[in-house]
């Protein structure tokens, strides 16, 4: 299935402990308005949310670009996380269940990962992380996002 037009619906600064409480409020009111249910909200919201301490504590800070996407019979939301900061350095090992370097909720990468659609990382040491997530609000099969 091709995933048609995209707009984007916010870029939001993650530079903060309040920065983080916005960024969840912002995706919970983006999912509601898509058409997801309370499940998939929540979902939602708590991969959000790691990602975006992620992106404060281990990014340095940076920004949460929020996307809906139309994937024909379902509308979907892609959440692209981006810092400057110094890469991840094992990406395997930070994809490794149960690794965690503390302070985030313990899901890390691959527990947000389980309660996507999608999630890819670019990382490049000294140059910073993008990690970024697909949500469809459907549970039929879902379509893969154009790079």
């Amino acid at each position: 299935m091709r995933v048609s037009h995209h707009t984007v619906r916010a870029c939001l600064p993650i530079g903060s402990d309040s920065d983080l409480a916005w960024v969840r409020q912002h995706v919970r009111r983006a999912a509601a308005e898509s058409g997801f249910g309370l499940v998939q909200q929540t979902k939602l919201v708590t991969a959000a949310s790691e990602l975006a301490r992620n992106t404060l504590i281990h990014g340095g800070g940076g920004h949460v670009e929020v996307t809906a996407l139309d994937g024909g019979s379902a509308p979907g939301l892609r959440l692209s996380f981006v810092d400057t900061g110094p890469g991840i350095r094992d990406l395997d090992q930070a994809m490794t269940d149960g690794y965690t370097t503390g302070g985030g909720l313990g899901l890390g990468l691959s527990g947000a990962r389980r309660l996507v659609h999608d999630l890819t990382v670019d990382t490049r040491p000294g140059r910073g992380t993008t990690v970024t997530i697909v949500v469809w609000a459907t549970d039929m099969p879902r379509p893969r996002a154009e790079p």
